[in-house]
């Protein structure tokens, strides 16, 4: 059992930074793929950014490449650097866990566990 919890969101003007976090407890959670989501008002939730239970690997949605940063300590904490924030990038901003396949990773029914959601607003 994994529970996760965000932290982080705010109000942020364009071309600003915010720095998102994810806490997390349980035993096992150095074994889980860690990925970000976000869904903004309207529409479906879409996949931001994930990292492997070693932190080798780490995957971008296109439309965050190069702003974003995904990092994990394998302490507890995941967190998601974001820069250079669009108005396009507000929506609430989901942490998840997986243990499944590394090529599932951009798929939201592949994360076992997710937590509760901190919302971003940027604005123009």
């Amino acid at each position: 059992q994994v529970q996760l919890v965000e932290s982080g969101g705010g109000l942020v003007q364009a071309g600003g930074s915010l720095r998102l976090s994810c806490a997390a407890s349980g035993r096992t959670f150095s074994t889980y793929t860690m990925g970000w989501f976000r869904q903004a008002p309207g529409k479906g939730r879409e996949f931001v950014a994930a990292i492997s239970w070693s932190g080798g690997d780490t995957a971008y949605a296109d439309s965050v490449k190069g702003r974003f940063t995904i990092s994990r300590d394998n302490a507890n904490k995941v967190t998601l650097q974001m820069n250079s924030l669009k108005p396009e990038d507000t929506a609430v901003y989901y942490c998840a866990a997986d243990r499944g396949a590394w090529y599932l990773v951009k798929r939201d029914e592949a994360y076992d566990y997710w937590g509760q959601g901190t919302q971003v607003t940027v604005s123009s």
